[in-house]
């Protein structure tokens, strides 16, 4: 088996505040990504059968509130704990998050994400200092009373302490939004949220502050705003129809598949690099973000749930009952003025000619993701433990979060291996679930060292680009 290795002499720059912050919204996204599929049931279950809802059910009913309060913070919780110290991170986690949860009467969702980290953090520490120290046949009692004592003492402090100070962490923010939604201010937030989705901040504002106020107000409204705010699809669907219809060049001919990808697929990270070729775009999203927010707070929009990914399918799934209307009209009106604004910016550009072409552009949005990956890979990734074809038998291309990206680059080189007649597996997940049992993992070359540290007996193949690389057509063509 041949194993070969390159790296480049440069590594991204990890400083500035904003891949610091970048960095945070990764641990909390990282934490809430993998139970959206539980927040989703949660959001379902009361769109259904809350007394407001499509099919009230007073026994079905008695779910929400559960839910809400127990199970979603303690997912968080364990995922915290887990991505810190693995499973025994993940028990302890679970241990300190009911204590927090029992010590509040709000849902403990900024509670659960201090205190997952947190406590996987501590039991960390502790294996670390008994490392080598343990008499042959005591190890299970040690590793059983460690997570028992300290996860006991921990869920006092929780009980005691932390859950009261989330409680009136949660109180001023909720206040705060209140104020903005009382005053009509709310759709200025998005002058701060359509920026930073570009430069990859929005998990940080997302995850980190508005679903966790969110979910409480839904819990008592049936329904929240705040969903909305950075999830609407309709600013990056202006943007990619005006390049659509006034564009140049590859911009104009990849526009009508980004905007399949982007409105129903719900991955916006597809339209950033169209506003990063002209930034004077961003007036547009801004605008398409301040003008959709403000018919939703206008019309009383809200959603169940959040609708992740920001899909307008996952839109409708968690729209209330008698809720279609403006939450489709704020979509329509933000996606309207986006695409006003941007058709305006690209006619009477000045610069046309002195733009990033798409690809340029492509690659710069990677760099500004990829700065917040701690280790980063080489700018030129290692390819290592080269296998031939009749060792493949499944393909792992992995991401984040394992949802967006990386199922696009899945998606395609499915396609290609069937279009060239090879039948192997090709399946996407998070760049810390890798299996076991992959033969070749595909990542963005700056996730490459997580990954081979995740599944390090996999060949690793490093791409700029999970939407169209050369190395896709070199692998079919070596499984062929």
């Amino acid at each position: 088996m041949a194993t070969t290795a390159t790296k480049g002499a440069t590594q991204p720059s990890t400083g500035g505040a904003r891949v610091k912050v970048q960095q945070f919204g990764r641990l909390l996204s990282g934490m809430v990504m993998p139970n959206i599929g539980a927040f989703i049931a949660w959001g379902l279950i009361t769109a259904l059968f809350i007394p407001t809802g499509w099919f009230p059910n007073a026994d079905f009913a008695t779910l929400v509130d559960p839910m809400i309060k127990y199970l979603l913070p303690l997912l968080i919780g364990y995922t915290g704990g887990t991505m810190v110290h693995g499973k025994r991170g993940g028990v302890i986690a679970a241990i300190v998050t009911m204590g927090v949860i029992i010590g509040a009467d709000q849902p403990m969702f900024l509670g659960a994400m201090l205190v997952g980290p947190l406590s996987g953090w501590v039991i960390k520490q502790f294996d670390r200092a008994v490392d080598g120290k343990i008499r042959a046949g005591f190890e299970m009692l040690v590793n059983n009373f460690s997570i028992g004592i300290l996860g006991g003492a921990l869920a006092l402090i929780g009980y005691k302490g932390i859950g009261p100070l989330m409680q009136g962490i949660t109180n001023v923010l909720s206040n705060g939004v209140e104020f903005l939604i009382n005053h009509n201010l709310l759709p200025l937030v998005n002058i701060i949220i359509e920026p930073a989705k570009v430069l990859f901040l929005n998990n940080a504002i997302n995850h980190g502050i508005m679903s966790p106020i969110a979910i409480e107000q839904a819990l008592e409204h049936g329904k929240s705003i705040l969903f909305m705010l950075e999830s609407n699809p309709g600013p990056g669907l202006g943007i990619l129809l005006a390049y659509w219809l006034f564009g140049k060049g590859s911009a104009k001919a990849s526009a009508p598949g980004a905007v399949i990808i982007h409105f129903v697929g719900g991955i916006h990270e597809i339209y950033f690099p169209y506003v990063l070729m002209n930034p004077r775009l961003i007036l547009a999203v801004i605008g398409g973000g301040v003008s959709g927010t403000f018919v939703f707070n206008l019309m009383g929009a809200g959603l169940t749930a959040s609708p992740s990914p920001g899909s307008i399918i996952a839109y409708l799934a968690m729209t209330p009952k008698g809720g279609y209307i403006p939450v489709l009209a704020g979509v329509i009106v933000a996606a309207a003025v986006s695409f006003a604004l941007a058709a305006l910016l690209l006619k009477t550009s000045k610069q046309a000619d002195e733009e990033m072409d798409l690809e340029e552009a492509t690659a710069k949005v990677k760099d500004m993701k990829a700065a917040g990956n701690v280790p980063a890979a080489a700018a030129n990734a290692v390819v290592a433990n080269v296998r031939n074809k009749d060792e493949v038998k499944k393909i792992v291309f992995a991401c984040d979060a394992g949802m967006g990206s990386s199922a696009m680059g899945a998606s395609v080189l499915r396609k290609k291996l069937q279009g060239a007649g090879v039948n192997i597996t090709v399946i996407n997940s998070a760049v810390s679930e890798i299996p076991a049992d992959a033969d070749i993992v595909v990542t963005q070359k700056t996730l490459t060292d997580r990954a081979m540290k995740t599944n390090p007996n996999a060949e690793h193949i490093s791409i700029d680009n999970f939407l169209k690389s050369p190395k896709y057509d070199e692998l079919v063509e070596r499984l062929r």
